[in-house]
């Protein structure tokens, strides 16, 4: 068993269910040292990729499901939501360990690590949902995040830059409103579900950092510059204001580029 040929297998996975399944099972083969990495081969990816379920129908994110969280279902619609895109967070941290070679041992452990904690948070949101009278697919939901992986596929650096640092990272700076809203109408398991999920997901752009500033160093780039450069190239979403400023440096951003951002 090779981790990047198997992480591309769980990406083609299109049963959801199945997906998580996968994720676990090669978590821990390379936790108990049965999973070995070839870190130096060029894999092709000869199934359609990222694997999907039939549901939900894609849309354009004008055109996604939008209700009152007071009611039943449209609480279900947000975590719905809140689900789609934990499980394109599965699907995108197991495209960086099979896309990209030549990176040392620990971007690959790292990612799967991340690969996990998502599938762990997808699993939590859909069990929720599932109490909620509803399961994933049952609403419409949009692409985005996909759509920038996709823009982003030949080069690592503009990857990591626009997609945990700029897409996921809004996860940072929302999730405490979020929380209060689901709070204010009584559902403190949906809350506690996305305390757990910011707790993670502040590990996960902190690791997106990481590697941002490794590969920066390597290729003697200075990294604000560098990711103004990227984010205009690649039409990378504007991060919306308020941001999240504790979570942002714990995740580690600086308070340079923090500042930059402010006045972007």
């Amino acid at each position: 068993m090779e981790l990047r040929a198997q992480a591309l297998n769980c990406l083609a996975e299109t049963d959801f269910l199945k997906k998580t399944q996968k994720v676990a099972q090669l978590t821990e083969a390379w936790s108990s040292g049965c999973c070995s990495l070839d870190a130096t081969s060029v894999i092709n990816a000869s199934d359609h990729i990222p694997g999907l379920p039939n549901k939900p129908h894609l849309v354009s994110p004008k055109d996604v499901a939008r209700r009152n969280m007071r009611t039943t279902e449209g609480r279900a619609v947000m975590i719905h939501a809140l689900a789609h895109i934990e499980f394109n967070a599965i699907n995108l941290a197991l495209d960086a360990i099979w896309r990209f070679a030549e990176m040392p041992e620990q971007y690959y452990s790292d990612w799967l690590k991340v690969a996990a904690e998502e599938a762990y948070h997808f699993t939590l949101l859909n069990q929720h949902l599932v109490k909620l009278g509803y399961i994933y697919g049952d609403f419409p939901a949009h692409n985005s995040l996909w759509e920038m992986a996709t823009r982003t596929s030949n080069d690592l650096l503009a990857r990591i830059a626009l997609v945990p640092r700029t897409m996921e990272a809004r996860g940072l700076d929302a999730s405490p409103a979020l929380r209060a809203k689901l709070a204010q109408v009584g559902d403190m398991e949906a809350a506690e579900i996305l305390d757990i999920i910011l707790r993670d997901e502040i590990g996960h752009v902190a690791i997106g950092n990481f590697w941002f500033n490794w590969l920066c160093q390597s290729r003697h780039l200075e990294p604000i510059n560098t990711y103004a450069q990227l984010a205009k190239q690649y039409e990378a979403p504007t991060p919306r204001k308020p941001f999240n400023h504790q979570a942002r440096l714990a995740a580690g951003f600086t308070e340079q580029e923090l500042a930059w951002l402010e006045n972007a």
